[in-house]
Formats: C-alpha cells, structure tokens, sequence
C-alpha cells in the first residue's frame, strides 16, 4: 500500500492499535476471506497474518464510509444518491473512474444477455406449449 492514499485522507491516522469509532460499531470480520484473497493476489502471503487482515478491513471500511457519507451529501442537493456521485468523487482518480466505468458498462451489458436469454427461453417455453397441445 502507497503512502499516498494515506496521505489524501481528511482525517489524520494515529499509531493506535484502538479500533476506530465507527469499527467499534461494525460487526467485524466480514470482508476477511475475500481480503485475504485479494492481498494474496496483490503479494502477499496465502495465508495473511489476522492482525494484517483485520487492519486492511478497517482501512477498508472506513474509505467506503467516507465515500458513501461524501456522495450522499452530493446526493441530498438533488433528493436522491446516485452512481454519478460516486463517479464525480472518484473523477481525478483515473484508474478508479476508468474501472468503475468499465464494471458499470459490463454490469449493462450483462443485464442485456440476462434479458434476451430471458425472452428467448419464455419464447421456446411457448412454442414447446404450443407443440405439446398441437400433439394431444
């Protein structure tokens, strides 16, 4: 992990060991098979130490709480949050926006597939009706 997302944060990072106030309110432990798989993928050990796991997940969460609490105070000016808040957060972070927008382009795309695979089995279902009543 870089220095530098560490140092864009607003709030100031302490050396203590003491969870945060918002991780005391979480139920803790959520994310750890996936963290690990992802710090696997990205270097580390298979098999992380927890201490290690559980600081990601805290660094983790509280990057998201703080994304969310920002859009949704972009959101409130027009009543509602949408994906554009998010995108405009995340605007000058080329690498996120460009990810982001590819996954939300694959996210239409499949739900297109989704929809004519849809469609296409109700149309054999009826023609398979039809054929089965034709039969009788």
């Amino acid at each position: 992990m870089s220095n530098s997302s560490a140092a864009t944060s607003s709030k100031p990072r302490t050396a203590s060991s003491q969870p945060s106030e918002t991780s005391s309110k979480r139920k803790r432990g959520v994310f750890q098979k996936e963290l690990q798989h992802m710090m696997y993928g990205f270097g580390d050990d298979i098999n992380p130490l927890p201490e290690s796991v559980t600081l990601m997940e805290d660094i983790v969460v509280e990057y998201v709480t703080e994304l969310v609490h920002k859009a949704q105070d972009i959101g409130s000016q027009r009543g509602k949050l949408s994906v554009e808040d998010f995108l405009y957060l995340i605007r000058k972070d080329n690498k996120k926006l460009n990810r982001c927008t590819e996954l939300l382009s694959m996210n239409e795309e499949l739900k297109q597939a989704r929809k004519v695979f849809e469609s296409d089995e109700e149309k054999l279902r009826k023609v398979f009706e039809v054929d089965e009543t034709a039969a009788e």
